[in-house]
């Protein structure tokens, strides 16, 4: 397992063009923040979906190198998103990850998506990643 600050650092080494932040990550579990700005927003005012996609991603990305460790090969196979309702174009987008089933070459997880002080979530996102065969699972 890596701690926030390990995932933090490889991020900014070997995903730089991120501007996701790592502000928890544990076995099962991450949590994490992308600022927004203009480059974020879409006409309306509002953070684009793009955007929102990315930041689910590596949460999920986040959660499952806070379980297994450094596993750079694993990738995302599939990521479903189902918006609910429009993000705030003035606040940092927040992205709460849970896994739901971490096995041997598949990893299935949740995100949910809010705007920074708000509970209702903006959006709900279901992703899978696969899991490297050679990596072994420490559980």
């Amino acid at each position: 397992m890596l701690s926030k600050n390990e995932i933090s650092e490889f991020l900014e080494t070997e995903f730089p063009q991120t501007k996701c932040q790592v502000e928890s990550a544990s076995k099962g579990q991450a949590i994490v923040r992308h600022p927004v700005g203009v480059d974020e927003l879409r006409p309306g005012g509002t953070v684009s979906g793009p955007v929102m996609m990315s930041v689910a991603d590596v949460a999920m990305y986040v959660a499952i190198l806070a379980s297994l460790g450094l596993v750079k090969e694993t990738v995302t196979t599939s990521l479903t998103i189902n918006f609910l309702r429009k993000p705030k174009g003035d606040r940092d987008i927040l992205a709460d990850c849970k896994i739901l089933k971490l096995g041997k070459t598949l990893a299935v997880a949740e995100v949910s998506l809010f705007s920074e002080g708000d509970a209702d979530a903006v959006a709900h996102v279901v992703g899978t990643y696969a899991i490297p065969r050679e990596n072994t699972i420490n559980k």
